[in-house]
């Protein structure tokens, strides 16, 4: 991806392009003479002072999906939320959906706001070993619409992967928006020197959701991003009187399990559906504790232990 300048016009076509100080977007701004030089074509320093930054962060987990609405946000949030029941271990959950940031609401921290402190960016925290990161905590309202270009987009996970003063952590997830766009590509090259552990990535069981998660793992491959494994979320729905359950969103393809099969990827699991999983996210809490008896939340936890033994592989 060329990289793009943080004061840059909303048109600049990057430094490492070929039209890097000679485009029309580039007239009149201030670094227009040093690219079309070609001095900053090299790698961006950002990149060694994140690595640095995240030399205290132990593994870092992607959660991916190529589909929006599959549960990316639900699921990265109680991942945290599953790894956070064990005292001992610090978790950092870093919200980069940009122009969709549901994280400060799912975790109970609307109108939470961002300190600045002489380390860095100070993150929120739910629990004392459970910090959250959002572009949601720098908007004036939760109604507010970010419209950003991409290259303030690149600017703002910049300064999340460098400036946020996480501390010693052993678990950092990372939700993103749905696709393969700038978002993805910033965050696999700002963390390019820091290692990724990699992703795990969330489908439904209908085709026209495998369909563009298919186009994420080819993604993850072409930018050679490891892939722990696919969940399959809204896997049925569960009645909790007669415990029958029912396909709500049939798998006419074979779901997640024959793409996997298929794609010689690990399946981690299937997570069912459960009205009080949106109930918990619309309140702030964690389902865990609200619905613990519930498949949803057993599905859950079974498929948080399979990420971290996955993990330890890489």
């Amino acid at each position: 991806m060329a990289d793009v300048p943080e004061n840059a016009p909303q048109h600049c076509p990057g430094t490492g392009s070929s039209d890097a100080g000679k485009g029309s977007a580039c007239q009149g701004c201030p670094n227009q003479s040093v690219c079309a030089s070609g001095a900053a074509a090299g790698p961006d320093p950002a990149i060694e002072e994140i690595k640095e930054k995240m030399s205290t962060v132990k593994h870092k987990i992607l959660v991916l999906s190529g589909k929006g609405g599959v549960g990316k946000s639900t699921f990265s949030a109680h991942l945290a939320h599953g790894l956070a029941e064990d005292e001992g271990k610090q978790i950092a959950l870093l919200d980069v959906d940009i122009c969709g940031p549901s994280i400060p609401k799912i975790m109970g921290l609307e109108g939470e706001q961002v300190h600045q402190s002489g380390s860095g960016w100070s993150p929120v925290y739910v629990e004392d070993n459970l910090a959250v990161m959002s572009v949601g905590f720098l908007l004036g309202s939760p109604d507010d619409a970010v419209i950003w270009r991409g290259p303030k987009k690149n600017g703002m996970i910049k300064q999340f992967l460098r400036d946020v003063d996480w501390g010693e952590v052993d678990f950092l997830i990372v939700d993103t928006p749905p696709g393969t766009s700038d978002e993805h590509l910033s965050v696999i090259q700002y963390l390019s020197g820091a290692h990724i552990d990699g992703a795990v990535i969330i489908t439904t069981p209908q085709e026209v959701s495998l369909q563009d998660v298919r186009k994420e793992i080819n993604f993850c491959l072409k930018v050679k991003l490891p892939i722990i494994g696919v969940v399959e979320n809204m896997s049925g729905f569960i009645c909790p009187k007669c415990k029958n359950e029912s396909q709500i969103f049939p798998p006419t393809t074979g779901g997640a399990e024959k793409m996997c099969s298929d794609l010689g990827i690990p399946l981690l699991g299937r997570v069912p559906l459960d009205p009080n999983i949106g109930k918990s996210c619309d309140t702030g809490k964690s389902f865990f504790t609200e619905i613990p008896d519930s498949p949803a939340t057993l599905s859950t936890l079974i498929i948080q232990s399979s990420s971290i033994i996955c993990n330890h592989v890489f």
